[in-house]
Parts: C-alpha cells; sequence; structure tokens
C-alpha cells in the first residue's frame, strides 16, 4: 500500500505512527505508576503478625538479655585471661627468680639467709594464689557465657518454633493478599484490554487512528505485563489453566473469522466482476497487486506475463483495455497510463 501513497502521506503517517507511540509510551508510564501503587492498598503483613504477641516479646526480651549476658560474659572473659596472663608471667618469673636464688644459697650455705628464704617463699606463695584465682576467674567468666550462650540458644529455638506455627497462617494470610492483588489489576486491566479490543474492531481506520493504535498497545501491554506476570501459580495449575482457556479462545474466533472469510470471499466471487472491482478499495487492490496476488481472492498471480489479463483463479479482472487508446492497463487504475484518460462508467461496466 505504501507505493500508492503520495510522498507526503507517508511522512504524515510515519508521523502519526510516532504519535501512536508516543501517546502509548505516556499512558503505560500512566498505567505502570497505577498498577505498581495497587499493593499499597494492602497491609503488608509480616510473620510477627501472626505470633501471640505477648510470648514473642517475652522470647526476643530473653534471648536479647541473654545475647547481653553473653557479651558481657565474654568481655569479662577477656579481662580474666589478661589477668591470668600476667599473673602467670610474674609466677614464671618469680619462681626462676627464687631457683636461682635457692642455688645461690646451697652453694654459700650461709645461715643468716634462712628468713630470707622464707620471705621468698612466702612471695612466692602469694604470686601462685593470684595466679590461681585469676584461673579461677576465667572458669566463672567461661561458664557465665556458656549459661548466656544456652539460654540465648533455647530462646531463639522456642521463637523458631512459634514461628513456625504461625508460618501457615502468615503464607495463607500472603497468598490471599496475593490474590486480592492481582484481582485489583484484573479489575483494571480487562477493562482497558475490552475497550482495546473494540477500538481495535472498530476504530482502527478512522480518522484518530493513531490514539486508537496508541491506546492497544496500552492495553495490550497493560495485559501481558503488568497482569499475566502475577496470575497466581499454585504449581503451575492456575496459569496453565488461563493459558489454555485463552488458547482456546483466540483459537475458536480465530476458526470463526477464517470461516467467515472463506464463506465471504466465495460470495463475492459469485458478483459480476465489476461490482466486485467497485466493492475493492483502491489503496488495498494496489496492495495485493504489489505483492503479486489477486486482489479478489488473494492468491498468487502471475502479473508478469502480459498474457493474464483475469485472475485464473477467481476470474476478476487485472488488465484492461483503454477505451481511447486501447493501451493495456490495469483494470483498477482510475486513469490510462498511456493517454491519462480517465477511465468511463460504460468501460467500467462492460470490462
Amino acid at each position: 500500500m505504501s507505493n500508492a501513497l503520495r510522498l507526503s502521506e507517508k511522512w504524515f503517517k510515519r508521523g502519526l505512527w510516532l504519535v501512536a507511540l508516543v501517546f502509548a509510551g505516556f499512558l503505560i508510564g500512566l498505567g505502570g505508576a497505577i498498577v505498581g501503587d495497587l499493593p499499597k492498598v494492602e497491609q503488608v503483613k509480616t510473620l510477627d503478625d501472626f505470633i501471640e504477641k505477648s510470648e514473642g516479646q517475652r522470647l526476643r526480651k530473653t534471648a536479647e538479655r541473654a545475647e547481653l549476658a553473653a557479651r558481657e560474659a565474654r568481655a569479662a572473659l577477656d579481662q580474666a585471661q589478661l589477668k591470668y596472663q600476667v599473673a602467670e608471667s610474674d609466677v614464671r618469673s618469680a619462681r626462676e627468680t627464687f631457683t636461682n636464688w635457692l642455688a645461690t644459697r646451697r652453694a654459700t650455705g650461709k645461715a643468716e639467709q634462712d628468713t630470707e628464704l622464707v620471705q621468698r617463699t612466702a612471695q612466692l606463695d602469694r604470686l601462685a594464689k593470684l595466679e590461681r584465682d585469676a584461673l579461677a576467674e576465667i572458669q566463672k567468666q567461661q561458664q557465665a557465657a556458656l549459661d548466656a550462650n544456652q539460654a540465648a540458644a533455647r530462646a531463639q529455638r522456642d521463637l523458631a518454633k512459634l514461628q513456625e506455627q504461625a508460618r501457615d497462617a502468615f503464607q495463607k494470610a500472603q497468598r490471599a493478599q496475593e490474590l486480592r492483588v492481582f484481582f485489583y489489576r484484573l479489575l483494571l486491566t480487562l477493562p482497558l484490554l475490552a475497550v482495546g479490543i473494540w477500538l481495535f474492531m472498530k476504530k482502527r481506520a478512522s480518522s484518530y487512528w493513531p490514539f486508537v493504535w496508541g491506546f492497544v498497545l496500552f492495553a495490550v501491554f497493560t495485559f501481558f505485563v503488568e497482569l499475566v506476570p502475577y496470575l497466581p501459580s499454585y504449581g503451575g495449575y492456575v496459569r496453565y489453566t488461563v493459558g489454555i482457556i485463552l488458547t482456546f479462545l483466540i483459537g475458536r474466533q480465530a476458526i470463526i473469522a477464517l470461516n467467515r472469510y472463506l464463506e465471504e470471499q466465495k460470495k463475492a466471487e459469485a458478483l459480476p466482476d465489476a461490482r466486485r472491482r467497485q466493492q475493492l478499495a483502491y489503496d488495498v487492490a494496489l496492495a495485493r497487486l504489489a505483492k503479486s496476488v489477486c486482489p479478489g481472492c488473494e492468491r498468487t498471480v502471475d502479473l508478469k506475463n502480459d498474457k493474464v489479463d483475469f485472475c485464473p483463479h477467481c476470474g476478476i479482472g487485472l488488465f484492461t483495455r483503454c477505451a481511447k487508446c486501447e493501451t493495456r492497463k490495469g483494470a483498477f487504475a482510475p486513469f490510462c497510463q498511456a493517454c491519462g484518460a480517465p477511465v468511463l462508467a460504460t468501460e467500467t461496466a462492460s470490462s
């Protein structure tokens, strides 16, 4: 059909298609914003909403207190270990000093050093006691940390058990919420799709076709992008079932349309040749001829053969002779390409 259009008309049509696409783009943006905000009409529930509030708070506080006690015990344990290391170092150093002094004492054999021996022994005992106390403190803090960790683990297990008991109710509520949001989307998109189908069927060739096509593109995008991906799954049963139903409905309509088209073609082929040509739009006829098909029955015809004046399938006239100059010309052309004479009504009727 584009070969039959004037140059300016081609550019106008391209510009109008651009208008249709831009219009569809803005509609899609608006629709996406609206559909994206639909989940906000529902209160978002969490797993905690299905847990007994007092029991959940009690277990969380118990776990928090146990965690805090464990952290404090770990910090005290670090301090105790540091003190133990210092005490252990002091005892080791004092023991080495005492051993060296004791060896000197034996070598000299001086009795006046017995008092110092008692003092050094007492000092070593004090350091050893400090070491034992530091070790006892480490053991105490280790026990405190162990008790706190076990208490926290018990609280976490009890909380996990409570959450597991509430999980079924939470999942059911979540599925119900998703289903409600899907129905909101459905209530929004189905009317748009219905309007889009009506516009496509009735208004796609009207003067305002760019807006019609823009709305049709928007409706199709909204249905397949904003609705279909959010179909509830339920293991795939819903999506497969919806797919089967849609395929059946679309296939049924396609079969009905095909049978209607074939019936109309049979009726049209039974009409006189001149009347059939009158019923065909000029642009439609040119578009089909450009594809080397018959404008009447849409079957392939060898238009390059200058001996073919009629369609061998339906008999419609494809070429005729000019009443003025007898030049062979297209039967659908309103003027002769050789002399420019217009086609007369008597010529159309006789052909």
